[in-house]
């Protein structure tokens, strides 16, 4: 094993392990004992002839002391692989994104009432319960769900399009979700930067719908575009012409 541990035997501080300075691993004074070994017999000898010769401790008190903090040890070695997602055949996932998956789960529900209005009830994002490899961390992944082919892929398959509606519907989730936790907090303003030139004539349509019905309550909806299609669709808005001589101007349409 590559860890190293650090026992205290009758208040002397004693690390033991097989890194370069595992005393520092333990932050102990850099005079303490630190010993290497390559198996447990070795280990136990040196340890045992050690506090024989130093502190003239006996070698059963000596290797009770060092069995409870290789106990120790094992169960904290256990637990911190478990909350950092290290543990060997086992799918990686950290403590904080096991946290995060129940709050991710809520905000994809919420993002795929606007994803399937936006599709046309083509597309539904589902978070990855199995991860694809035990080598990377997992448990925040998406998918789509296909409904008009009845598939299941990663979501990086989609189109640029298609990948701006998923992106536009996580966003108006996420926002749904922090309104709802948030005990009568409001997000009242929003704010979409550019992604329009990568929808087709249906798709526009479908983002631009769902938009304008949020804007129809009490929330403020700017979309920040070059998009020519989109002019005939805005009735209130602020068009900036670049100005040859340098500079820039503003002009204000409907209100």
């Amino acid at each position: 094993t590559s860890r190293s541990m650090c026992a205290v035997v009758k208040g002397y501080p004693l690390v033991v392990g097989n890194s370069d300075n595992p005393a520092k691993q333990w932050g102990v004074p850099y005079d303490a004992p630190v010993f290497h070994w390559y198996t447990a017999a070795d280990r136990e000898k040196q340890l045992v002839q050690y506090f024989a010769e130093t502190f003239e401790i006996p070698a059963g008190e000596c290797k009770r002391a060092l069995r409870a903090a290789e106990e120790k040890l094992g169960w904290v070695g256990a637990l911190s692989d478990t909350a950092s997602g290290a543990l060997t055949g086992k799918e990686r996932v950290m403590l904080e994104t096991y946290v995060q998956m129940a709050t991710f789960d809520r905000v994809t529900a919420r993002a795929n009432l606007r994803l399937l209005a936006m599709t046309g009830s083509q597309y539904e994002l589902r978070r990855r319960t199995q991860a694809a490899s035990l080598r990377g961390q997992s448990g925040l992944d998406l998918d789509v769900v296909d409904h008009y082919n009845g598939t299941v892929r990663d979501v990086r398959t989609l189109s640029g399009g298609e990948s701006f509606l998923a992106s536009l519907a996580l966003a108006l989730g996420l926002a749904d979700e922090v309104q709802s936790a948030a005990g009568g907090v409001r997000l009242d303003t929003l704010f979409v930067d550019e992604g329009f030139g990568s929808l087709d004539g249906d798709s526009l349509q479908e983002a631009v719908g769902v938009l304008t019905r949020l804007s129809d309550g009490h929330r403020l909806v700017g979309l920040i575009s070059h998009v020519e299609a989109l002019k005939n669709r805005i009735d209130r808005r602020i068009t900036v012409t670049k100005a040859p001589e340098g500079g820039s101007t503003a002009k204000i349409t409907g209100v």
